[in-house]
Parts: C-alpha cells; structure tokens; sequence
C-alpha cells in the first residue's frame, strides 16, 4: 500500500520542484519523474516504470492531470491499466479525483474530455496561424530534411559549414555532430 508519485514537465526549462514538493506533502513514497513532451506515450520512460512498478493497493498521486496525459484516449488508457492492477488514482489538485469513488471517475472523464477539447483548439490555432502566415508570405514551411552523410562528405572535402549551408538551402550543425 504505496503512495506513488508521477511527476511530468515538457521540457527542460521547466521545473519539477513544484510538483515534487506537493507530492511530498502528500505523502509518497516513490517517485517517478521525467522532463519530457506528454504528447506521446512512447517516449515516456519514467512513466512505463511507474506503471510498471504499481502493486495492487497502491496509489499514484499527480498534481494535475496534463502531467500524467495530454488526451482522453491516453488518460482512459493510464487509468484502465491502473484499474486492472486494483491501484488508485488520485489527482489532488484538480477537483481531488480519485478514482475509488464514482464522482472522481466523472470528473476524471469530464476533465479528459476537456483536455482534448483544449489540444484541438490549439491544433486549429496553429493550423489558423500558418494560414496567415501563408498569405502573407511569411511562412515556408518545414526546413528541407538534411542529406547527413553529404553534408560531412562536403565537410570533409574542406567547404565550410556557412557555405555548405548557403549551397543546400538547409541548416547544417545537426548534421555534423557526432553520432
């Protein structure tokens, strides 16, 4: 019967530490953290072994939904996996979900539903704002995708990175790092 951490930023200039300390006021006794985007599921390490190492009769505390998913579909699947191991669900922040009891399992539906809505809004934004940019001839789009192996045979053949830039139309030093 452990309480559970998983603690969530998108990206390496945010800060765990306020999640951590809220998670330590309530008492966990693992953690699990990680700085990386919600948006997938399969690049997320620390998630897989909370998931991974939750016992039946243990809780996993987030602070908010967002960290531990960015769509319905993801926080029903996390959930069901939960569900399936008999561990709880506990989102202290937000309206204290806890998915013992029916009105924390619909709020948590309600809440995942929002967040869905929320990423198709900002997807239209975006779509909105590259149409803009579009007809106002400022957006061009995706960066032509890098040739590496020409770009080190340009390298070594002596031509600078700057020239090698200005002759593929593309940016370069990616390329060029190390493996």
């Amino acid at each position: 019967m452990t309480k559970v951490e998983y603690a969530r930023v998108s990206s390496y200039s945010q800060n765990l530490e306020i999640q951590m300390q809220h998670l330590r006021d309530a008492g966990c006794e693992r953690v699990f953290a990680e700085k990386v985007t919600g948006t997938s599921l399969q690049q997320r390490q620390a998630l897989h072994e909370c998931l991974e190492w939750l016992r039946k009769g243990d809780t996993l505390i987030v602070t908010r939904l967002d960290g531990l998913a960015r769509s319905g579909r993801d926080l029903h699947d996390i959930i069901a996996q939960l569900a399936k191991k008999e561990v709880r669900f506990y989102c202290p922040q937000q309206g204290a979900v806890d998915t013992t009891i029916n009105m924390g399992k619909l709020v948590l539906g309600i809440l995942g539903a929002v967040a869905d809505f929320e990423t198709d809004i900002r997807k239209e934004r975006q779509r909105e704002g590259i149409e803009k940019a579009k007809a106002s001839g400022k957006y061009k789009g995706r960066n032509p995708t890098v040739d590496a192996p020409e770009v080190r045979r340009l390298r070594n053949a002596g031509v600078t990175p700057t020239e090698i830039a200005k002759e593929m139309g593309i940016g370069v030093y990616r390329a060029l790092k190390p493996a």
